[in-house]
């Protein structure tokens, strides 16, 4: 018998990528609840980060660079708004699911590291963000 092992609405059929932005998109919700001008931030899931000295796509400024070291991998970043571009989090996937043991682990870390590029965009300590960051 060929065929999906289960329907696309259930959430087996739902690949690691799609679950880590619903991940991302949970905790920006979540935050927007408690601070309403995040609603115009741009929040971007990408697999990677790239290093200063690569081409590619522009997650963060001219020569697909997004201000990456080389050195200690980032699991998230913030890049403010620049004429018409809104501010942008972007949360790096796979650093982050390679630091997390289980879905739970997943979620937790994601929602820490949205918190933690969120108060970078406000200016505010991650606890003012969240009075929750760091105790779950």
């Amino acid at each position: 018998m060929r065929g999906p092992i289960a329907p696309p609405q259930v959430p087996l059929s739902v690949s690691r990528a799609e679950s880590f932005v619903d991940l991302v998109q949970d905790s920006a919700d979540r935050l927007e609840r408690r601070w309403p001008q995040l609603s115009g931030v741009d929040f971007t899931v990408l697999d990677v980060p790239t290093s200063g000295n690569g081409g590619g796509t522009d997650p963060g400024g001219p020569g697909g660079s997004d201000g990456w070291d080389g050195e200690s991998v980032p699991l998230g970043r913030f890049i403010a708004a620049r004429g018409d571009t809104p501010d942008r989090i972007v949360i790096y996937r796979r650093p982050v699911e390679i630091r997390a043991k289980n879905r739970d682990e997943r979620a937790l870390l994601v929602h820490e590291v949205v918190v933690e590029q969120v108060a970078e965009l406000l200016g505010l300590a991650p606890e003012s963000v969240d009075p929750r960051y760091g105790q779950e």
